[in-house]
């Protein structure tokens, strides 16, 4: 059993409970994953106040609206990992909703990435803004290689970075930010995501290389 399956176990015992809550009460998997994009629009919205309280000068202020965006992120995280449960407990699953999942999580991992890179733009960190653009394409292109691999019947699971750790990452580094009153930390955790998304992205695409290769020569 990989760290990943582990965690997920771990993490089902805790949320269990809510996922029987959820079911009695008739609350559906395609709520459940639309109130985490909303989380992830909250979240965007702190950044985007922390980035107008930095040109006004209030920096201490800002950090702490940094922060909280971080911890919104991390809340709205546990709504992406519940709708899932959700529709498989209930037996609600259905193609629209796995559809209406995976286009919310990029939005949602576009929009929050977006508000972070608007907080380095006002802090005059030109670098990092473009460093956490590169870090939304190596998001986007994770996913979509796979996606475009699975059209071709091709597993493709492999790298480093999907986006359960890069959603941790942002979180954890924007509220290391907002405690500290020191930007580096969330500066720190675009330059992991931009640089192991995207080598993640390119992984994927020698591995299809390989299956597909693989697959002429039988």
């Amino acid at each position: 059993m990989n760290y990943r399956d582990f965690l997920q176990r771990v993490i089902y015992v805790i949320i269990n409970p809510i996922i029987q809550v959820m079911v009695k009460v008739g609350i559906t998997p395609n709520m459940v994953t639309t109130i985490g994009f909303v989380g992830n629009l909250a979240a965007t919205s702190l950044f985007v106040v922390a980035a107008l309280m930095v040109r006004s000068g209030d920096m201490a202020q800002a950090m702490e609206m940094v922060g909280w965006g971080g911890a919104t992120i991390l809340f709205a995280g546990l709504f992406d990992m519940m709708d899932g449960r959700l529709a498989r407990v209930s037996g609600k699953s259905s193609v629209f909703g796995a559809l209406w999942d995976s286009t919310l999580d990029r939005y949602s991992e576009m929009v929050s990435l977006f508000g972070v890179s608007v907080v380095f733009l006002y802090c005059d960190w030109f670098w990092m803004g473009i460093a956490t653009y590169a870090a939304i394409l190596g998001s986007v292109m994770v996913s979509y290689v796979r996606a475009r691999a699975e059209g071709l019947g091709i597993e493709c699971k492999v790298g480093l970075l999907q986006r359960p750790e890069r959603v941790v990452i942002t979180a954890l580094a924007a509220i290391a930010s907002g405690a500290t009153g020191n930007l580096w930390w969330l500066a720190g955790g675009m330059l992991v995501i931009a640089v192991l998304a995207n080598l993640t992205a390119c992984w994927r695409i020698a591995h299809c290389h390989k299956v597909l290769n693989a697959g002429k020569k039988q």
